[in-house]
């Protein structure tokens, strides 16, 4: 099933189905854009770019979102929050007059939840907490440990500073044991730098 989608491109910010993503809208055009999708189907595809630029190429896989929630602050703009719909594979870019990208999209179809292994939560709950160590940050452990094993791990995916690619690479993970996989390598990866070195490599 094609659809037709405007895009966000925006670098490191990953948006998967039955999860949140709160975005702070200040650009014009994508004030225009916030403003058309509430007047239309209120979605919008999040997609990362491959590169820096005005009109960097995309990746090819990105994910739909609905505006659940909306807040219209001073001089037009906005503070949203999306839920995650479906992934999808653009099928090309539309030659458009909006001063925001739109796509022919083709959703991937996702299915029912996932769950993991009990050895495999407790990996990554393990991983996760050295990792956050290693970083300084304070994590309400009690709360991660009530999670879904798709929300924690794609939810870690979402919020961790890893690169570009890396998050890139969680996102076309079709499944949730892949992808609980590669978060953990990252994390002990990312793990072993700083938040300036992580940075670099962005």
């Amino acid at each position: 099933m094609t659809s037709r989608l405007p895009v966000f491109p925006l670098g490191g910010a990953l948006l998967f189905p039955r999860m949140h993503l709160p975005l702070h809208i200040f650009e014009p055009r994508y004030r225009a854009m916030v403003s058309e999708s509430l007047a239309r189907d209120r979605r919008i595809g999040m997609v990362q770019p491959r590169e820096a630029g005005e009109m960097p190429a995309l990746f090819e896989i990105g994910c739909v979102g609905k505006i659940i929630d909306v807040e219209t602050v001073e001089d037009g703009r906005f503070n949203i929050v999306l839920e995650g719909l479906a992934r999808f594979r653009i099928a090309r870019e539309l030659g458009v007059p909006t001063p925001f990208r739109q796509v022919e999209a083709e959703l991937i179809e996702e299915g029912e939840p996932q769950i993991l292994s009990i050895a495999e939560r407790s990996a990554i709950e393990m991983e996760a907490r050295h990792f956050a160590d290693a970083h300084g940050y304070a994590v309400d452990w009690e709360g991660v440990s009530r999670l879904d094993d798709e929300s924690l791990v794609n939810g870690i995916a979402q919020i961790a500073p890893f690169d570009i690619a890396s998050k890139q690479a969680l996102l076309e993970s079709d499944k949730l044991r892949d992808r609980a996989d590669l978060v953990v390598q990252l994390m002990q990866f990312f793990g072993r730098h700083g938040d300036d070195e992580i940075g670099t490599l962005q």
